[in-house]
């Protein structure tokens, strides 16, 4: 199973960071469900996200630069990407997955990285946070930005105004 060796986390205070959540909209269920698993997330760990959709998973990176050029502190990207018959598959995930990765360098944002990348429906679903799910990776992706933006403040020089 993929969740196996996962670390343990805590909820920490995170309502002075200001975080987007953007979510794909293609694959309503398992959508509905890492979104939801992002949205308890943030309530544990006290932070009221903004929320947008966007059509799918291959215009989660633009949304992630916008979002991370606009001051967010974190930026969770949710999407769902199943395998079919033709090599689309390879280009959407490959696009979304190195597109996500340079926001996050480039902007030194953590981006959480909520795209699950299946063979089929059924391990997608296995993966949204469902009642019946083995694993919960809209969770999973906003507390590792989150437990990251934390990490990021701690090593970033002070400016002059909080130097005061």
């Amino acid at each position: 199973m993929s969740g196996a060796g996962a670390p343990t986390t805590h909820a920490v205070d995170s309502s002075d960071l200001r975080v987007a959540v953007i979510a794909a909209s293609w694959h309503e269920t398992v959508m509905d469900g890492l979104l939801d698993g992002a949205r308890r997330a943030c309530a544990d760990h006290a932070v009221e996200p903004d929320v947008l959709r966007v059509p799918g998973s291959f215009e989660l990176p633009v949304a992630a630069q916008a979002c991370a050029a606009a001051g967010y502190d974190a930026v969770v990207a949710l999407g769902v990407v199943i395998r079919g018959g033709t090599p689309h598959f390879d280009y959407v995930c490959a696009a979304a997955t190195d597109g996500l990765n340079r926001v996050a360098l480039d902007h030194t944002v953590p981006v959480g990285f909520g795209l699950l990348t299946c063979d089929d429906e059924a391990q997608a679903l296995d993966r949204a946070g469902l009642e019946g799910s083995h694993e919960d990776k809209g969770y999973e992706a906003t507390a590792a930005a989150l437990a990251t933006a934390h990490v990021l403040r701690a090593v970033r020089p002070a400016t002059a105004a909080e130097a005061r």
